[in-house]
């Protein structure tokens, strides 16, 4: 009949937006009962662990106010990750302006850390995550998009503003680091 990979939550998520548009509270709450485990999940992989709750609850916020907006030929839960990484960054940006003496990155790296620190207890996944600290920016979230979210490149690409063939090579290029550096230690 169809591709039974994901046209089912595809159709769903269409089916739910579409009777939320039309007034039908309960799919809102559907929808925000799908998605919001894997929000939180890519939340806490961009280093946010003590707001997740609230970063979570405000990404549904932004998308009920701009449902409209959403284009169907991605994803549901794709433009949510959108919309959380805005948010994270826009965080990010009013915290920089607050503390002008810390430069945001490191920060951000060492919130990572100690977020992810806390969740694994193997020691060679906290040296797989030691690892991704020295990645560049952008090869760290397309790594964290393919690995746990389990994303292909070309939702990857629209999230981050790429193209997918420069996703696959930011992934490429940080798997072999990490690989390296785990080989290392």
């Amino acid at each position: 009949m169809g591709d039974s990979s994901g046209t089912t939550s595809e159709t769903t998520d269409a089916a739910l937006i579409s009777r939320w548009v039309s007034g039908d509270q309960r799919a809102a709450t559907a929808l925000v009962e799908r998605h919001a485990q894997s929000v939180a999940q890519f939340v806490v992989s961009l280093g946010e662990r003590e707001r997740t709750e609230e970063l979570v609850q405000d990404t549904f916020v932004r998308a009920f106010q701009a449902i409209e907006t959403f284009r169907s030929d991605s994803l549901f839960r794709t433009w949510l990750f959108t919309i959380a990484k805005r948010l994270v960054l826009d965080h990010r940006r009013s915290e920089r302006r607050r503390r002008d003496d810390v430069e945001v990155q490191e920060d951000h790296l060492v919130v990572s850390f100690d977020a992810l620190d806390g969740m694994v207890g193997d020691e060679r996944m906290q040296q797989v995550w030691r690892a991704m600290q020295g990645l560049s920016p952008m090869q760290r979230e397309v790594f964290t998009l393919r690995v746990t979210e389990g994303l292909p490149y070309n939702e990857i690409a629209q999230m981050v503003g790429s193209s997918a063939g420069a996703c696959r090579v930011h992934y490429h290029n940080a798997l072999k680091t990490i690989k390296e550096r785990v080989t290392d230690a």
